[in-house]
């Protein structure tokens, strides 16, 4: 993964309270159609073409996990029950542009531990990982016991959405990235 430029990430993500109204006018770019909804596919070309931010755009699982969680937060507005769960409405807004900082951090972490860039993660690669790991994530425990709490699918393998779980548990915080200043 080429170097990530977290100052840019910052910058072009208005999540600050205070940035309400440019997030507003933001959510209003994403939304090509004027509906006050956004789909999936509508905040991936937004992410491509508004924000242009290439390492984010390319980060397709921390878009997905964002949006999820974002959708999941809140009900539809009144008189918006037709719509269902399925899209971002502007007061979710912001919960995607905090979810897409977050799950990009975890999959920052999740590719630098991925040797073999398969998009998962085997108990080598984790175990290798262990000091990297340590700078992320306080009170990591065993390494096999680690893992075999991540791995809830049992499958001998991570999966980015077990990470991004476990990685919420541990409060992983990358030591690169800046959010530490703020």
């Amino acid at each position: 993964m080429s170097e990530v430029i977290w100052d840019e990430l910052y910058e072009k993500l208005p999540t600050a309270k205070e940035q309400r109204q440019e997030r507003f006018d933001m959510f209003d770019t994403f939304d090509p159609n004027g509906n006050g909804i956004l789909s999936l596919a509508e905040v991936d070309k937004g992410i491509r073409d508004i924000l242009a931010i290439d390492e984010l755009f390319d980060a397709k699982p921390a878009i997905m996990r964002a949006f999820q969680a974002a959708k999941a937060c809140g009900k539809p507005s009144k008189g918006r029950e037709d719509i269902g769960d399925d899209y971002i409405e502007k007061l979710e807004f912001r919960r995607l542009l905090l979810g897409l900082r977050m799950y990009f951090e975890f999959w920052v972490a999740f590719k630098r531990i991925d040797g073999d860039d398969d998009r998962r993660l085997s108990f080598d690669e984790f175990s290798a990982a262990e000091e990297t790991i340590k700078k992320w994530v306080t009170n990591l425990g065993d390494m096999q016991e680690e893992f075999d709490k991540i791995d809830s699918n049992d499958g001998g393998m991570i999966l980015f959405d077990e990470f991004c779980k476990w990685a919420i548990l541990k409060t992983l915080d990358l030591e690169d990235d800046d959010d530490a200043d703020e």
